[in-house]
């Protein structure tokens, strides 16, 4: 892909998902943009075994954006990073199309592997602020991975995942994150939790309290008959 097409190709990425943009020029001055300009330069260096090289440019951009993406990571088309301040991509990751991160999202291995350690991330996922996904395991395409989530193991398609540690809480979700980039109202399996130990405390104490009349009934009961 050329210079130009790439570039029109970027500003209808951000255009498309980015809501605070008023204009085309906008584009030059996003993080986003900026930092997988020069992530191709790069990759295409550490491809030819230019690993210095591939790195100083890297690195560069990394002190210039706060975006941290390696020059091993394998990206597609369409990836949109929004603001992007902490977020930090790992070697051996794999991005699919369309996919979009927010800031403070880090894609990293665990520490222990050797090989394949970061993770890969198909077709239309998003990733919400904050989150962590850490390990060598596939998220599935059209998936949502919540604000804050540490998502530790393989996630199926279309699934919505929450948490610390992450849970798939939505599954077969038919809507394209890249299309909806709501990453707030998001289902909330402690909170749901919570509401239902409420609603099961406040059976119980109904339950109690009945107990506690008829007991006390009886005992009533007991005391008229021994006067007769």
């Amino acid at each position: 892909m050329g210079i130009i097409s790439y570039i029109k190709e970027e500003i209808q990425v951000v255009r498309e998902r980015d809501p605070a943009i008023k204009s085309s020029m906008e584009v030059f001055l996003y993080p986003s943009f900026r930092v997988i300009l020069r992530y191709r330069v790069a990759h295409k260096l550490y491809l030819k075994k230019h690993y210095f090289l591939a790195r100083w440019i890297s690195q560069r951009a990394a002190r210039k954006t706060g975006i941290e993406i390696h020059p091993g990571a394998t990206i597609g088309k369409g990836l949109f990073i929004d603001h992007g301040s902490g977020v930090i991509i790992g070697e051996t990751a794999v991005i699919g199309d369309n996919v979009t991160l927010y800031q403070g999202v880090t894609l990293g291995g665990t520490g222990k592997e050797h090989g394949k350690r970061h993770p890969t991330l198909e077709d239309n996922v998003m990733v919400s602020a904050g989150a962590k996904i850490l390990g060598s395991f596939t998220i599935g395409e059209n998936s949502k991975i919540g604000a804050g989530s540490v998502v530790l193991e393989e996630v199926p398609p279309n699934c919505t995942v929450v948490g610390v540690p992450g849970r798939i809480v939505r599954m077969d979700n038919k809507k394209v994150p890249r299309m909806d980039m709501d990453q707030v109202h998001l289902p909330d399996p402690v909170l749901e939790d919570i509401r239902k130990l409420q609603a099961e405390n406040i059976r119980l104490h109904s339950d109690l309290r009945r107990l506690v009349k008829e007991l006390r009934c009886v005992e009533k009961k007991g005391d008229y008959d021994e006067d007769l």
